[in-house]
């Protein structure tokens, strides 16, 4: 049995007031009229894409959705009804690959449509792969020799061959093994 606590404990939820939004206007130049952000909408993968929709006039009602985010984010559509100001947030998955997708923003019951771009970057991808310090300066040759070096030097025995004593099938023999020694490196690879 666990006595009780003689103080309350009070935790506190993260609201990620912290973490940056993006603002998108409405009803600030005109009835419906929807304003995107100036700069390049921009989030990384496992993060959130958090839109403060904020209107300036009369209650209005928004449709957002995206035909193309299905990558990306889990997010399709979402109606809402603006008074003042309201957060949207759209997580964005972890395994998402650098990309972008299109949310299309719909006020007014369909009077007036914007299309903000939304790209996906990867931070995974884009670091430099780690040099090891300890490279070899030469290549280390381990086992025994290439059948391809070996065909080849077969080959240039058997050329060096006709070439002295000049018997024709002796130039034939060295074109064959180079190119059987070819086939085999060539089909060993796939």
């Amino acid at each position: 049995m666990i006595p009780p606590l003689p103080v309350p404990l009070f935790f506190a939820e993260d609201t990620g007031e912290d973490l940056p939004f993006y603002e998108i206007y409405l009803n600030r130049v005109g009835i419906s009229s929807i304003e995107l952000p100036r700069e390049r909408v921009s989030v990384e993968t496992g993060g959130k894409l958090r839109l403060k929709l904020l209107n300036r006039g009369a209650p209005i009602h928004i449709t957002i959705s995206s035909s193309n985010a299905g990558m990306f984010t889990d997010f399709f559509h979402k109606n809402t009804y603006v008074v003042d100001a309201t957060l949207l947030t759209l997580p964005i998955r972890k395994d998402a690959p650098d990309g972008f997708f299109d949310l299309e923003i719909l006020s007014g019951y369909g009077v007036t449509k914007a299309l903000l771009h939304v790209e996906i970057t990867n931070p995974d991808l884009h670091k430099a792969p780690a040099r090891s310090e300890n490279l070899p300066i030469q290549p280390v040759a381990h086992g025994r020799p290439h059948l391809l070096m070996v065909m080849m030097g077969i080959g240039l025995l058997l050329y060096t061959a006709w070439l002295y004593v000049g018997i024709g099938i002796l130039n034939t023999a060295a074109f064959i093994v180079l190119i059987i020694g070819a086939l085999y490196t060539w089909y060993r690879l796939q």
